[in-house]
């Protein structure tokens, strides 16, 4: 079976239920995880979503913030949802396929603007999460797993636009970088973007801050799609939808896809 996946931080899935709808009907992947829903799961709009054939819904949800949805095609169920380091948020939340394939959707802190947790407890809050998730990984040792998800970390040079401008700015700082790394390393997971692309500069979220930020380019690539290496071998076909960015009041964020054959 050959089944594509996308991620989107979508930035409100009810604000943008239109754009959403759109990369349904336009890129129609078998499966599409969204993060940073910020809606109760019974007001994330999934008549919509139903009506384009995606019938098959887990999400975790709160109102105005975090949130995190798996719409698909293929019959799936929910097998979990973590709340790493107890903060309460709805950041994460897994469900299995039919071939046995679990899905690991994933919105990890962005960690505020100073990259210091003693001045800046969202930024430890961050740091924590992501420790919570190398140490899962570790205990869980995940197979025929895929994890996707704004991560919220660019982790390479070419991941940012400007690697030794940005190592001070949170999310490509060292301490950041090293710790997804050891999260990527305990669980053996494998850049499924970056096993299809390996080099060259690649983003997946430009600010909104940038006044024209397709000309500026200051991009960065914090969303990612992870696969256990016993099903890496098998993701292929991956692509950023860069054009999304430019669509009517766009997500900060783009889709990234990858397709797998199992």
């Amino acid at each position: 079976m050959t089944f594509t996946i996308a991620t989107w931080n979508i930035n409100s899935v009810r604000l943008r239920e239109g754009l959403v709808t759109r990369l349904l009907a336009e890129e129609a992947p078998d499966i599409l995880c969204l993060q940073e829903c910020k809606s109760p799961v019974e007001k994330i709009p999934v008549e919509s979503f139903r009506a384009l054939g995606y019938a098959h819904i887990v999400a975790r949800g709160q109102k105005g913030y975090n949130g995190v949805a798996i719409l698909s095609k293929l019959p799936l169920r929910e097998v979990g949802a973590h709340d790493f380091v107890d903060l309460g948020h709805a950041r994460h939340v897994a469900a299995m396929l039919e071939n046995g394939v679990t899905i690991h959707n994933f919105y990890v802190p962005a960690g505020g603007d100073i990259p210091d947790r003693e001045a800046n407890v969202k930024f430890g809050q961050k740091l924590d999460y992501v420790a919570a998730m190398r140490d899962w990984a570790r205990a869980e040792r995940p197979a025929r797993a895929i994890l996707v998800g704004d991560l919220n970390i660019a982790p390479r040079e070419d991941d940012v636009w400007n690697h030794k401008g940005l190592l001070k700015i949170v999310s490509h700082t060292p301490a950041e970088t090293a710790l997804l790394g050891e999260a990527q390393e305990a669980g053996g997971w494998v850049d499924v973007t970056r096993q299809d692309i390996p080099a060259g500069l690649l983003y997946s979220w430009w600010s909104y801050r940038s006044p024209d930020w397709d000309a500026a380019d200051k991009g960065r690539r914090l969303d990612h799609v992870w696969a256990t290496p016993d099903i890496a071998g098998a993701g292929h076909g991956s692509r950023i939808l860069r054009a999304a960015r430019g669509w009517d009041q766009p997500s900060d964020h783009v889709p990234v896809f990858a397709s797998f054959d199992l």
